[in-house]
């Protein structure tokens, strides 16, 4: 079916959309109501429509370089200024006169062959540069001195500017002007209807050689068993070969400038773009096999990764380290762990490994390193459980109304109590602020140096008895 449509139906005709105006409208925020400028070149556009209900506002419209035939469907921009369109399929100068703020009109390079078409834009006052550069009618005698005296407003054509002297001599002579530039035209026109019949000729043997050309299992005409064209072995042993000759042939062969001819070489670029699409269409890669149909989990490694599986016996887990990229964001990695295989998935890519023993997917944990970005996979096995130490301060024994110690317990007993570093008060190094201004007084205050015990005390006997009431002896 898709080569039906190549070989022998017509084209998508591309037309203006809203979704490619948004697109060109960026710099309006996409929004198109109050767009001013837009550029819609280079996008085989066939028909101008929509835009003048779309972008009322408009005031630049560049639509060079499309395939457009004739101007239609922009009267309602009342305040366009510049209209673009050079390098497109206009042959007559039409349906402007709604345009009122028109200052500058492009035709580059078009097939403008009706000159006296240009007297439509009388009603564009503001109308001061025009461009019909590369048009047929730009080849007819007289066709300057016809253009400025037909339009008394212009002041630049072609991009020389219009001198009064010029505007004055032509204003003389447009009678004699016009009608030599309407033989010129008749003569064209009669060329032109030729010009038509020879490219429908030319396009009706082309689409009826296409049908000849049946294409086989390659999508190439040359492959198929039931074509019995002459020198079809020869064709078959070098099909490249006899495509590059076409192809030699079609740019080779001579033919007139003309609106059908630069369709034509469209249709054949885009025909030749559409093959070579074809050919390079990549197909769908099939799913890869993760488990067989007999259940049995198979190894993959789709993104490369390098990978370390150790075990640990003391805490009786597994642990896999996966080299996942350092910079990869964590969520573009998805990781399943089942009882018997673990899969990660890293962009979409595949890492799967059948583990050696039974592990719990509950307790498994799954963490990014900080410094390499590995991922780091810890999974306990089924069978062994992990052994946690746990402190037990024990009591201590008594034996019976008394304590009992042991040499154990006193050792105990001394490491649980805090040690206390002791500094001789002869080489402390720092200064004493209390002791800096003694106290004589008992009345000055708190500071009072404390008084030292009298030698005298260290000798009292040992029935001594201090009774308040007996005053001391002086």
């Amino acid at each position: 079916s898709r080569l039906k449509t190549l070989y022998s139906e017509e084209p998508v005709h591309r037309t203006v959309t809203e979704d490619l105006i948004r697109r060109r409208a960026e710099h309006n925020d996409c929004e198109i109501f109050s767009l001013e400028e837009v550029s819609l070149h280079q996008q085989d556009i066939e028909r101008i429509e929509h835009i003048d209900r779309w972008c009322r506002d408009l005031k630049i419209l560049y639509l060079q370089n499309n395939l457009i035939p004739r101007i239609e469907n922009v009267s309602r921009l009342k305040n366009l200024e510049y209209l673009n369109l050079a390098l497109n399929n206009i042959e007559v100068i039409e349906n402007l006169e709604g345009c009122e703020s028109l200052q500058k009109l492009d035709l580059t390079v078009n097939f403008v062959g009706c000159l006296s078409s240009v007297e439509s834009l009388r009603h564009n006052v503001h109308l001061t540069e025009l461009f019909l550069v590369g048009n047929p009618c730009t080849e007819f005698q007289g066709y300057r001195q016809y253009v400025v005296a037909a339009l008394p407003q212009l002041k630049w054509l072609d991009g020389t500017e219009i001198s009064r002297s010029e505007r004055i001599r032509a204003s003389q002579g447009l009678e004699e002007v016009r009608i030599l530039v309407g033989e010129q035209e008749e003569e064209y026109l009669r060329r032109r209807v030729q010009e038509k019949e020879e490219a429908e000729r030319k396009a009706a043997g082309s689409e009826k050689k296409n049908q000849e050309r049946k294409p086989g299992f390659d999508r190439c005409w040359y492959t198929d068993i039931t074509n019995t064209t002459p020198g079809l072995e020869e064709n078959q042993e070098n099909p490249e070969r006899d495509e590059e000759e076409e192809e030699r042939e079609f740019w080779g062969t001579p033919c007139p400038f003309t609106p059908e001819s630069r369709l034509e070489a469209h249709r054949h670029l885009e025909q030749k773009r559409k093959e070579k699409e074809m050919k390079t269409e990549k197909k769908p890669k099939a799913a890869r096999t993760l488990i067989t149909a007999d259940g049995r989990v198979l190894n993959v490694n789709e993104p490369k990764l390098d990978f370390c599986l150790t075990e640990d016996d003391e805490a009786s887990v597994i642990i896999l380290d996966l080299a996942v990229f350092r910079h990869l964001d964590t969520s573009l990695i998805d990781v399943d762990v089942q009882p018997t295989y673990v899969r990660v998935a890293v962009k979409g890519k595949i890492f799967q490994m059948v583990l050696p023993a039974e592990v719990k997917p509950d307790s498994s944990t799954a963490r990014r390193s900080q410094t390499t970005g590995h991922l780091v996979l810890t999974l306990p096995l089924a069978q062994g459980e992990i052994k946690v130490v746990k402190i037990i301060q024990r009591p201590p024994r008594n034996c019976g109304n008394r304590r009992c110690s042991s040499p154990q317990d006193n050792k105990r007993n001394k490491n649980d109590l805090p040690e206390r570093l002791e500094v001789d008060p002869s080489k402390r190094t720092s200064f004493d602020i209390a002791n800096i201004v003694q106290r004589r007084s008992t009345k000055e205050g708190p500071l009072e140096v404390n008084r030292t015990t009298p030698p005298e005390a260290d000798h009292l006997s040992e029935g001594f008895i201090d009774d308040p009431d007996v005053p001391p002896l002086i």
